[in-house]
């Protein structure tokens, strides 16, 4: 290396990943396993976790690096209060995927609710699951890193006024780079991950305590400064702890409830692999040895 490049310039604020190094899961409770199938991973295209919960009264599904819970706890539905937003290969195979999943749910459970739906808008594909959760899933976009498959975003609906204490918050406390513009903060994570909380004047429904994860490298100064305000909702073990409301630094104002699962990079499941299948393998048109997803996540 000579010396004109010793001296190079780097945007080295470009890079910083911040203190939430993981969005690792979202949990929203369902009331029946065969629909949460078919919405999950025949239609949007996740791998149910062969490992972990393979009876009927959980389900993990595998998307890439990421994940949702599904638990039945013979409790309500939950609702996401925003939207959910995924990385899928392809938005041609999604829609054929969906159409399918959707005759299906017909064909299994023609007696039961069912809000499923889903529309191809431009360069993404809408959908709402069966109990109304939304999801948007994307093509690999450089928005996305290089991420073919995953969750790469939840997108909160929160009340007016909010967004502002909801970045400090995020960048005071969970120590993460944040930034709200235009009545939306947004929170960025490891990689290419994010939360937004987008601004809304229409009036939120209650919340049902459905929940996200994520993994922290700092797991001690966030908790401490929770456990002063008295906001620690549980102490799971040595490497979880949980809070639910994001409070303004400034005033302690309540902004916007939601459970955060707060883990360490020393949990154990932290970093584990997980499996995810090819989508576009079928019996029919089976190749022997492209059984795993081999894209990029």
């Amino acid at each position: 290396m000579n010396a004109p490049d010793k001296l190079k310039q780097y945007d080295r604020d470009a890079h910083a990943v911040g203190n939430i190094v993981h969005l690792e899961h979202f949990n929203v409770v369902v009331d029946d396993q065969r629909l949460a199938t078919l919405f999950y991973v025949t239609g949007i295209g996740g791998t149910r976790d062969p490992y972990i919960f393979t009876g009927l009264e959980n389900m993990w599904v595998n998307f890439g690096r990421t994940q949702c819970h599904l638990p039945s706890r013979g409790s309500k539905p939950e609702v996401l209060r925003g939207t959910v937003g995924f990385v899928v290969p392809s938005l041609e195979d999604l829609v054929k995927r969906l159409e399918h999943a959707g005759n299906e749910m017909r064909r299994v459970a023609p007696e039961l609710p069912n809000k499923f739906s889903f529309e191809r808008r431009g360069e993404c594909v809408e959908a709402t699951c069966p109990w109304g959760n939304r999801v948007r899933c994307h093509a690999p976009s450089p928005e996305f890193g290089n991420a073919e498959l995953g969750l790469v975003y939840v997108d909160f609906d929160v009340p007016s006024g909010t967004a502002e204490g909801i970045a400090r918050f995020y960048k005071e406390v969970m120590k993460a780079p944040s930034k709200a513009q235009g009545g939306r903060a947004t929170v960025s994570i490891g990689r290419n991950q994010r939360l937004h909380f987008t601004e809304t004047p229409a009036p939120l429904p209650a919340y049902d305590n459905h929940h996200i994860q994520v993994y922290i490298a700092d797991f001690a100064s966030p908790y401490h400064w929770l456990k002063e305000r008295s906001l620690i909702t549980m102490e799971t073990d040595a490497d979880e702890w949980r809070f639910q409301w994001i409070v303004d630094p400034r005033d302690g104002r309540k902004l916007f409830q939601i459970e955060h699962e707060v883990r360490s990079m020393k949990h154990r499941l932290f970093n584990r692999p997980l499996v995810n299948r090819n989508h576009a393998l079928t019996n029919t048109g089976y190749l022997s040895g492209q059984d795993a997803f081999r894209g990029v996540y």
